[in-house]
């Protein structure tokens, strides 16, 4: 059977000790046992989650952990099957690279490189050959509807396309689970509606995704949203998206996705 893409059991984070300890994740420490609640939480392959709280909700460390940028204080992840508990910095970059495309607020771009040079990052990082990077960066672009703008710098696209870009980046390697942090943020509506029909799509081709955002008309996008209050999930609901891709537009990401494989 397929494992999910996101398994934690009874995760922890805090920071400090004694009086000066910050509980970020987990829950309050029960008054008679001493215990905190861990974070529980599966995630599988084709999902769409939208993780959601207010600032100090732990939203933040929650994705940090789930993108091996930091380590639980206690408890599992399984990332894709892959216990990354046990991993070194070595191990867990080459996670990073292979299992999670990052999608950020910023777009974290490299200036006066062209798109499909940015496309290709990734894949220089893994060692993959030139001709077999030039390919699938173009796949992606493709993907993503910059097909004509593969020679383009930052500087020449506007924040819809940058953003475009980033997504493409993120999955040239063709990773496990799509992360994207506040995505829309630095947006117009305008934009703010394109890179949410493109991740619409590509979740439609059976790309798993996981958004934190503080904004309910994103949120409303995913199939599940998470409500996260004091290092807690407190709540859990299934939703009927809003928007998605017509079944034409299903079949043509699934097309273009086998190029990035």
């Amino acid at each position: 059977m397929t494992p999910p893409v996101i398994e934690v059991r009874a995760l922890l984070k805090t920071y400090g000790h004694g009086d000066s300890e910050v509980r970020a994740l987990g829950g309050p420490r029960d008054p008679a046992t001493g215990r905190q609640p861990g974070v529980e939480l599966l995630v599988e392959q084709g999902d769409f989650v939208a993780v959601m709280g207010s600032s100090g909700s732990g939203k933040s460390t929650l994705m940090n952990i789930l993108g091996c940028l930091d380590v639980p204080t206690s408890g599992r992840y399984l990332l894709d099957g892959i216990d990354v508990g046990g991993l070194d910095e070595h191990q867990l970059s080459l996670v990073r690279n292979r299992k999670i495309g990052f999608v950020f607020q910023s777009f974290n771009l490299v200036p006066r490189t062209s798109a499909v040079a940015q496309v290709e990052l990734p894949l220089a990082y893994a060692g993959v050959k030139a001709a077999e990077r030039r390919r699938r960066a173009v796949a992606a672009l493709t993907l993503v509807g910059l097909a004509d703008r593969l020679d383009h710098r930052p500087n020449e696209l506007s924040g819809g396309q940058q953003q475009r870009v980033a997504v493409a980046r993120a999955l040239v390697t063709a990773p496990a689970m799509l992360l994207a942090d506040e995505p829309t943020g630095n947006l117009d509506s305008h934009s703010t509606e394109e890179v949410l029909a493109l991740v619409d799509r590509l979740n439609a081709s059976g790309r798993t995704v996981v958004l934190i955002t503080h904004e309910d008309e994103v949120a409303r996008h995913a199939k599940r949203v998470l409500r996260l209050v004091d290092g807690q999930i407190v709540e859990d609901v299934r939703q009927a998206p809003v928007g998605g891709p017509p079944p034409a537009m299903r079949g043509a990401a699934h097309a273009v996705a086998g190029g990035l494989r």
